[in-house]
């Protein structure tokens, strides 16, 4: 039988963690194309999100190529891998081999054949990666770091947790944050709930929403069929759960930190239904052919949301009907598809932005025409 190749390099092991060992050591190239996969964020054919990478920067890949193809490059940021435990690490025998905190060894990773499993992820560094592979230089050697991982969450959470205060797309943060299930910055966590409710808007039968919001896991052409893009839904959420004025913040257990979830499905599936069937000539469309599906409707809708919801129990019987007759009331003073807004200086109905001036503008307008046209009924 044919002993399996392996990769054999001198390493570090750091002492960080009692169960997730973490190594430092250096690859070339040519042996991180042999070892090492992209785990592209995508969905499986029952929906379910997988992977966590986002899609190559071309541009700046070209310019780490131009760099490394010049004279004397160094490129001292480390590759961040996960390593399953085919992976092994050899202590070093004899003195001053192990200080408590670090403990040198040699790693050997195996080499899978043609159609074998890569033993290794890319957590950071997949531009850095690509432009190693386009280089001149295919034995110049990068400092990576690895961590032993066997599961597809822990990768994940690595991931958002090194990228999160980077330029990285804010969408792709906020689709797999639902999957983190490790503890994670307050910044992040606030997100984490809004995230997971337009996941299943997004997904679920009953949803009004269903098929109709933008994410990262998408393909093009998808996101193409998807006029909302997720972030605004999300904004608005994030904006509703933390309000105390808000019609979702009563399901919020202050006291034990608990969520009423089921409460908040149905509240979010009667009011949206009810803005679907009320407007339906500007429901689904493409964002630049109505400002209901642009984020600056969205988000405004959401503040109405807080008005006409506050008093309305979304389970009892006729809560549909109900809704839907609030929504009439300030059905006449929006120009979702065509016109004017004329109670906002006769704005075409096509010039108001996705910006907080426009929002706040839209939602006090129509925050307003509600609450004067209640008082007249």
């Amino acid at each position: 039988m044919k002993e399996t190749e392996v990769i054999s390099r001198r390493a570090l092991l750091v002492k960080q963690h009692d169960s997730i060992p973490i190594y430092l050591f250096a690859l070339t190239a040519d042996e991180l194309d042999q070892i090492a996969d992209i785990s592209r964020v995508e969905r499986n054919d029952v929906g379910d999100l997988i992977g966590y990478q986002r899609p190559e920067v071309r541009r700046h890949i070209k310019n780490i190529v131009d760099y490394l193809d010049s004279d004397n490059p160094i490129l001292p940021n480390a590759i961040v891998l996960s390593v399953n435990p085919s992976v092994k690490f050899t202590k070093s025998r004899g003195p001053n081999t192990d200080d408590g905190v670090t403990a040198v060894g040699t790693i050997e990773i195996p080499i899978p054949g043609t159609s074998g499993k890569k033993p290794a992820f890319i957590v950071d560094g997949q531009q850095r990666i690509a432009a190693l592979q386009a280089a001149k230089n295919r034995s110049f050697p990068v400092p990576v770091t690895a961590f032993v991982a066997e599961t597809v969450d822990l990768q994940r959470d690595q991931f958002v947790r090194v990228n999160s205060s980077k330029p990285l797309p804010s969408g792709l943060v906020t689709e797999l944050l639902p999957l983190i299930s490790a503890p994670i910055p307050a910044s992040l966590t606030a997100r984490q709930l809004p995230s997971a409710l337009v996941d299943q808007l997004n997904q679920s039968p009953d949803s009004p929403f269903k098929g109709l919001i933008k994410r990262p896991s998408m393909s093009q052409k998808e996101k193409k069929a998807s006029p909302i893009t997720d972030t605004s839904l999300v904004k608005a959420l994030q904006e509703a759960l933390k309000s105390p004025s808000s019609c979702l913040f009563p399901y919020k257990n202050l006291t034990t930190g608990e969520t009423d979830i089921d409460g908040i499905w149905a509240l979010l599936i009667c009011y949206w239904s009810a803005v679907k069937a009320v407007f339906p000539e500007a429901w689904g469309l493409p964002a630049t052919k109505s400002r209901l599906m642009h984020g600056v409707g969205i988000q405004s809708m959401a503040r109405l949301m807080d008005r006409i919801m506050a008093t309305t129990d979304p389970t009892s019987k006729g809560a549909s009907a109900k809704v839907e007759k609030e929504l009439q009331l300030i059905s006449s003073q929006c120009a979702w598809t065509k016109g004017t807004w004329e109670a906002l200086d006769r704005q075409p109905w096509n010039s108001l932005q996705n910006v907080p001036r426009d929002i706040n503008r839209l939602s006090n307008h129509l925050v307003r025409a509600y609450v004067s046209a209640k008082s007249n009924n």
